[in-house]
């Protein structure tokens, strides 16, 4: 296929398809489902980033993060005709990613390899376009927070997630994810407040 063609591709599943990036995932989930190897291809490409900055913010070093996105992927394209397509792709996209990572940190490898590798490199939690990245302290207090209050303070403040998508991909409630992200900023607050 000649290079530049996989959007042309796509545009045949749906005329009103233009550009991937501006494909509804809906559509793109869609036209994957009716075997579209590009659509979901763009999906993929979409979602990557943020998924991978995801998994390594929750803990994982940069091999496990990236396994934890892969298997993710695998995972949700295997899953696609069971996806309810009234529902939003990406609060179910995280929430098997979310699965990955927890299963990831059950395997307890993540702990061993904090103990011997050398300081990982994360993915910056926000995008660089024009935000810098976290300082190494924000970081170190992210990293004493329980996992439940990492996860809901990441999905909240970091991905921009709301609640609603926060319970899907969690499975917890409305009121324990609040009292959650509550827990994680005042424990952010407190930590970083005894460094200024």
């Amino acid at each position: 296929m000649p290079p530049g063609s996989a959007s042309l591709r796509v545009v045949r599943g749906a005329d009103r398809l233009h550009a991937g990036s501006a494909t509804p995932a809906g559509e793109l989930v869609a036209l994957s489902r009716d075997g579209d190897p590009i659509a979901f291809r763009l999906l993929v490409e979409r979602y990557y980033p943020r998924m991978l900055r995801f998994a390594a913010n929750m803990g994982l070093g940069k091999e496990d993060a990236e396994e934890a996105v892969q298997d993710a992927l695998v995972r949700a394209h295997g899953a696609l005709d069971r996806f309810d397509a009234s529902a939003p792709f990406e609060p179910w996209l995280f929430r098997i990613l979310a699965n990955c990572c927890r299963t990831a940190h059950g395997r307890g490898r993540w702990w061993r390899r904090l103990r011997v590798e050398a300081p990982i490199e994360r993915t910056p939690m926000r995008d660089t376009t024009g935000d810098a990245e976290w300082s190494e302290e924000i970081r170190r207090a992210l990293d004493t927070l329980p996992r439940e209050q990492r996860e809901a303070f990441l999905l909240r403040h970091v991905e921009g997630m709301d609640y609603e998508a926060m319970m899907t991909v969690t499975g917890a409630g409305l009121s324990a994810l609040k009292m959650r992200v509550k827990r994680a900023c005042d424990a952010l607050r407190a930590q970083l407040g005894a460094l200024a």
